[in-house]
């Protein structure tokens, strides 16, 4: 394989720290706890992809760090500092289509660089370059309902992206295409990440997706969930499709595969 293997040694910039998350029970029933207590650290320009059994805690995870919803228990820091609501130092792509109807593509991607203020030249220029990296010129005067659905989910990372937020968080953004245009967006996000070196967080339920697009694998528990290890991909980059079919790739996909497994039959043995 060609590429060399890309060893973080940045400092740490997200620190998650005895995190848990339990919910109320529905009328007058017992509460849920989804999430353990759970340690997270993770250095800048990492690319971490969480994989898990559904319902295993890892997009509420992933919501707590967005400020979307509050820990029960524990802290979320970002850079030193309390994650205590959203803000623009993250940015969000969800696996729904979340563009606003109303606006073009070209007025998608500027939304949040409008509502910061900045000036319309700079504006320009920094939508432009992102229509660019997700392939999406000719399209700026699109409407959504004219996309198809990796196009939709191409704007919706370049509207993170254009942000220039500090880490980029995404749950589960290709689960919903098919398998073609999803190995495409992996290689495209993959090549963002490779140029830019952004921080990424990728919550996924796909054993393949999580070891080809990541630096480290966090594979979690059944729910209740918890971080049952953590896997280096020491894979070359720039890291090309056809990196599927080395033994390292099988190997690491077959250690994960087994983790997984054996996640699935004790939650399907506790009901």
């Amino acid at each position: 394989m060609s590429g060399t293997p890309v060893k973080n040694t940045q400092p740490v910039e997200l620190v998650v720290k005895g995190v848990s998350r339990t919910f109320p029970g529905v009328r007058g029933g017992q509460p849920t706890l989804a999430l353990q207590p759970t340690d997270l650290e993770i250095p800048r320009n990492d690319f971490v992809t969480i994989l898990g059994p559904s319902g295993c805690g890892k997009s509420t995870l992933l919501r707590i760090i967005a400020g979307l919803d509050k820990p029960t228990v524990g802290t979320v820091t970002l850079e030193g500092k309390p994650i205590t609501g959203p803000g623009a130092d993250r940015g969000m792509v969800f696996q729904s289509y979340t563009l606003f109807p109303w606006l073009t593509v070209r007025d998608n991607v500027a939304f949040g660089l409008r509502e910061k203020g900045v000036a319309e030249k700079e504006k320009k220029e920094i939508v432009d370059s992102y229509i660019d990296k997700v392939g999406l010129r000719g399209f700026e005067n699109y409407w959504p309902k004219q996309l198809s659905g990796g196009m939709q989910q191409r704007t919706a990372i370049a509207r993170a992206l254009a942000n220039n937020p500090k880490i980029l968080l995404l749950d589960e953004p290709f689960g919903a295409l098919d398998n073609q245009t999803r190995g495409l967006m992996q290689e495209l996000l993959l090549g963002i990440w490779e140029r830019e070196q952004k921080t990424v967080i990728f919550v996924t339920h796909d054993i393949e997706e999580a070891v080809f697009m990541a630096s480290r694998v966090v594979t979690m528990t059944a729910r209740p969930g918890r971080i049952k290890s953590i896997t280096p991909v020491d894979l070359p980059h720039p890291r090309h499709y056809t990196v599927k079919a080395s033994p390292e790739f099988s190997a690491l996909r077959l250690k994960l595969t087994e983790e997984i497994r054996s996640e699935a039959i004790a939650a399907a043995e506790h009901g």
